[in-house]
C-alpha cells in the first residue's frame, strides 16, 4: 500500500467541501520533516485559507472534522498557523509490516490500469565501440524499465541502434581504401572502429583547414569590437557591461573552437603518414557521404559489406550489455525503418504538414523558428524521418500508450519538434516524454575523457571498476579476525572475483542513478566504491550484513517469512525502521512518476541508515528474549529483502557475503 497516496485520497474527499480542486491541495500532504510532530504533515490550509480569505487554523479545524483517517492514524493534531500533523497507528503500521513480510511483492500493488510503455534507450551507433557517453542512457533506461514493469505496466524496451547512418559510409570508404587485412582477420570490430576514426579524422582535418581562415578573421573582427566597446562603454551602465560580458564569452568560445581546429590540423601535419593520406584523399568527406548514399540506394557491393560488418558490431555491443545484465525486448535499428521513410514524407505532404523550403521538405511548428527537416535537398531522409516512422510503428504495431526517449539533454530541441509533429500527424493520444540527462564529467569539470583526450571506452571503464572493487573486497575479507585475533578470511578466489564484479558494476550504475538525471555529475572512483555514504557498496554491505545476522541466528529467510502474526514496533528505532519499510511503495511510485531513479536511491540510502540506527539501539541476537529476537529478526529480514528488491530495480545485484 502507498500510505501517502491513501492519505492524499482521504484529504481530497474532505477538501471537496472547501475547494473546486481538492487534488491540488491534497498533494500538499508530505512525510513529516521532523518526526517529533508525527509521520506525515498537511500544509494545505495556509494557501487554501489565503485563497478563500479564511483563518488557516480555523480552516484546519473544520477540515479535520470532515477528515476520516481513523483506521490509519491517531487523531490528527493542529499545530502552529494551521499545520495538520498525522501519526500512523502502531496497530496499522504493524499490519502493513505483516502484509509486506508475507508478500513477494513487498506490499506494492500493481497498476490498476496498466499502460503499454515503450522505453527507447542506449541506442549506440554500432560502427563505434560504446563509450562512457552511452552509460547514462543505458543504466537510466534499464532502471526505468524495471521500475515500470514492477509497478505492473506493459513495458517494451527498444534499443534503437544507429545501424544505417553516415558512420557506415565512413567505414565502407575506410574499408575500401585503408584496410589492414591482418587486423581485420584477427578481430574485425577494432579494425572497423579504427577505420571510422581515421576517415573522421581526415575529414575533420580538411574541414578545419577550410574553416580556419574565416574563423580567424571573425576572431580579429570581434576582438576589435571588444576593444572599441571597452573604450566607450560607461562604467556604471549595466546594459553596456552585460553586452561586454556576452562579447567576451563569445570570444572565449571562438578561441576554444579555433584552438580545437588548429589541434586537428597540427596532429595530421605532424605525422608524415597521416599527412600523406590527407593529401591523397582531399575530398574524403564527400566521398564517404557518397558511399552512404550508395548503401541507402541499394548498391550491391555496399549492401554486402554492411551485411558483413553489422553482425560483428552487434556482437561487440552485446558483450557489454551481457556484462551489465541489460536485455532488450526489441533492437530495431534505423535500417528497419528505411523502406517506410518515403511513405512518411508522402503522408506528411498529403496532410499539408510537409512543405518545400529551399529544396528540402520541412514541417513548420508554430512558435519555433527552425523547421523540422524530413527530407534534404538531395532527396536523402533524416533522423527526423526515421523517428517519425518509428512512432508510427510503435503506435500501430505495438499499440503504445506512452513512448519514453532516454536521450541526453542536448537533443531537447529535436524531441520538442518530433513530439509536436507526431501530435499534428495524428498521434496525440500517445504520451511522449524526453527523459533527458546531463553529462558524465571528469575532475576538471569537462566531459570525462582519458589522459590522451579520447572518450573513455565503456568496456575499459567496467574493467577498471571491477579491478578496483576486487582490491576492496580482498582487503575487507583479509581484515576479518576471530575472537582470538586470528585472520579468518571467508572467501575463495572465485567468490572474491564474483563479488568484485557485483560491487564494481553496481558502483558504476549507482553513481549515475543516485544523481538527479538532469544534472551533470563528476566521475569519482573513490566516492563511487566507498563502503560508507550514498553508494551501492554501502547498500550491498547492508544486505550482506542482514544475511550474516540470519546465518548467526541459525534461521533462514523462508522460515521468518512463514511466521504468522504482527511485527511489533515497541522501540523508537523499530518504529522508525518499520515506517521507512512501509514507504517502499511510495518511493517506487515517486521514482516512476517522473522517471527519476534517484528517488529510489534516496529511499534505499535512508533505509540503510535507519537499519544502522536500529542495530545500534535494538540488539537482535544477544541479550534478548526469544519473542523479541524473533520479532527483530523478522524486521531485519524484511529490510534485507526491500534493499535487494530496490537495488534490483536499479539493475544492481547483491551478494550474501562481502
Amino acid at each position: 500500500m502507498n500510505i501517502l497516496h491513501q492519505l492524499q485520497q482521504r484529504f481530497a474527499l474532505a477538501l471537496a467541501d472547501f475547494t473546486e480542486d481538492p487534488t491540488e491541495f491534497a498533494a500538499m500532504i508530505r512525510p513529516a520533516a521532523d518526526t517529533r510532530f508525527g509521520d506525515f504533515q498537511a500544509n494545505c490550509c495556509m494557501p487554501l485559507g489565503k485563497r478563500n480569505g479564511v483563518n488557516p487554523r480555523e480552516l484546519a479545524a473544520r477540515l479535520v472534522d470532515k477528515l476520516d483517517v481513523s483506521d490509519l492514524c491517531e487523531p490528527p493534531e493542529i499545530a502552529g498557523p494551521g499545520f495538520i500533523n498525522l501519526k500512523l497507528q502502531d496497530e496499522f503500521l504493524q499490519q502493513q509490516l505483516q502484509h509486506m513480510a508475507a508478500d513477494q511483492r513487498l506490499g506494492v500493488e500493481p497498476a490498476g490500469e496498466p499502460r503499454n510503455i515503450i522505453v527507447d534507450f542506449s541506442s549506440p551507433n554500432v560502427a563505434k565501440p560504446m563509450h562512457v557517453g552511452h552509460l547514462r542512457s543505458t543504466v537510466i533506461g534499464d532502471s526505468i524499465c524495471r521500475l515500470l514493469r514492477f509497478l505492473g505496466h506493459n513495458v517494451t524496451s527498444d534499443n534503437h541502434i544507429g545501424d544505417w547512418g553516415t558512420q557506415f559510409g565512413m567505414i565502407i570508404y575506410g574499408y575500401k581504401n585503408f584496410l589492414n587485412t591482418d587486423a581485420y582477420a584477427t578481430d574485425p570490430v577494432p579494425e572497423l572502429a579504427r577505420l571510422y576514426r581515421l576517415v573522421n579524422q581526415l575529414s575533420d582535418y580538411h574541414a578545419a583547414k577550410e574553416s580556419l581562415p574565416a574563423q580567424r578573421e571573425r576572431l580579429a573582427t570581434r576582438q576589435a569590437e571588444l576593444q572599441s566597446q571597452e573604450a566607450t562603454a560607461p562604467a556604471g551602465d549595466k546594459s553596456a557591461q552585460k553586452a561586454l560580458k556576452k562579447l567576451r564569452s563569445e570570444l572565449e568560445g571562438l578561441k576554444e573552437e579555433i584552438a580545437s581546429q588548429e589541434k586537428k590540423v597540427a596532429t595530421i601535419d605532424a605525422d608524415a603518414e597521416l599527412q600523406q593520406l590527407a593529401n591523397a584523399h582531399p575530398n574524403i568527406a564527400r566521398l564517404a557521404r557518397d558511399e552512404t548514399a550508395k548503401l541507402h540506394g541499394g548498391d550491391q557491393e555496399n549492401r554486402t559489406l554492411w551485411n558483413q560488418f553489422l553482425p560483428q558490431c552487434l556482437q561487440a555491443l552485446q558483450r557489454v550489455y551481457d556484462r551489465l545484465g541489460i536485455q532488450f525486448d526489441l533492437a530495431l535499428g534505423e535500417s528497419y525503418y528505411d523502406d517506410m521513410l518515403g511513405e512518411v514524407v508522402g503522408d506528411l505532404q498529403n496532410k499539408g504538414m510537409a512543405k518545400e523550403s529551399g529544396g528540402a521538405q520541412c514541417v513548420f511548428i508554430e512558435g519555433n523558428e527552425a523547421p523540422f527537416i524530413v527530407q534534404k535537398t538531395d532527396g536523402a531522409y533524416t533522423y527526423a524521418t526515421t523517428d517519425l516512422a518509428t512512432i508510427r510503428y510503435r503506435a500501430e504495431k505495438l499499440n503504445a500508450d506512452e513512448i519514453l526517449y532516454v536521450v541526453d539533454a542536448r537533443q531537447g530541441e529535436h524531441f520538442k519538434l518530433l513530439f509536436a509533429t507526431a501530435e499534428q500527424w495524428g498521434y496525440s493520444r500517445i504520451k511522449f516524454a524526453h527523459v533527458s540527462f546531463g553529462t558524465v564529467m571528469g575532475q576538471d569539470r569537462r566531459p570525462y575523457k582519458t589522459r590522451s583526450g579520447d572518450t573513455v571506452g565503456l568496456e575499459s571503464l567496467l574493467d577498471e571498476a571491477v579491478s578496483r572493487a576486487a582490491d576492496i573486497v580482498a582487503a575487507n575479507d583479509d581484515s576479518k579476525i576471530d575472537d582470538a585475533g586470528n585472520p579468518t578470511p571467508e572467501l575463495d578466489a572465485e567468490t572474491r572475483q564474483r563479488i568484485a564484479e557485483i560491487v564494481g558494476l553496481g558502483g558504476i550504475k549507482y553513481a549515475d542513478l543516485h544523481h538527479n538525471r538532469e544534472s551533470d555529475y563528476v566521475f569519482d572512483w573513490d566516492k563511487m566504491l566507498a563502503t560508507t555514504g550514498d553508494t551501492a557498496t554501502y547498500m550491498q554491505y547492508a544486505y550482506a550484513r542482514v544475511c550474516g545476522i540470519l546465518r548467526k541466528g541459525d534461521v533462514t529467510a523462508e522460515e521468518l517469512q512463514a511466521i504468522d502474526g504482527p511485527i511489533r514496533t515497541t522501540e523508537p528505532a523499530e518504529r522508525a525502521l518499520a515506517l521507512r519499510l512501509c514507504r517502499f511503495s511510495e518511493a517506487l511510485e515517486a521514482a516512476a512518476n517522473d522517471y527519476r531513479p534517484n528517488q529510489l536511491t534516496q529511499y534505499l540510502y535512508d533505509l540503510a541508515g535507519d537499519l544502522t540506527t536500529f542495530y545500534a539501539n535494538c540488539p537482535v541476537l544477544k541479550g534478548t528474549d526469544a519473542a523479541t529476537r524473533e520479532n527483530r529478526l523478522r524486521l531485519v529480514e524484511l529490510s534485507g529483502r526491500v534493499i535487494a528488491q530496490g537495488l534490483d530495480l536499479l539493475g544492481i545485484a547483491v551478494s550474501d557475503r562481502m
